[in-house]
C-alpha cells in the first residue's frame, strides 16, 4: 500500500496535474485519469486542512485562547 502523501506533496502533485491538463496534450483517457487523481488529492487536502484546523482550535483552547 502506498504511503499517504503529505499536504505539501499533494499540493505539488495537484499543480503538476493542472499543468498537464492545461496543456491539452494528453489523450482523453489519460485526461480522465489525471482529473480523477486530482479530485482524490483535493479531497485528501481538504480532510487534512480540517484536521489541522481542529488541532489549532484544540491548542488554542488548551492555552486559554478563544
Amino acid at each position: 500500500m502506498e504511503k499517504e502523501k503529505s499536504f505539501e506533496e499533494s499540493m505539488t502533485r495537484l499543480e503538476q496535474i493542472v499543468k498537464e491538463l492545461e496543456s491539452g496534450k494528453q489523450p482523453l483517457d489519460q485526461t480522465i485519469q489525471l482529473f480523477e487523481e486530482g479530485v482524490t488529492l483535493v479531497k485528501q487536502c481538504n480532510q487534512k486542512l480540517e484536521q489541522f484546523k481542529t488541532k489549532v482550535v484544540e491548542i488554542n483552547r488548551e492555552n486559554g485562547g478563544a
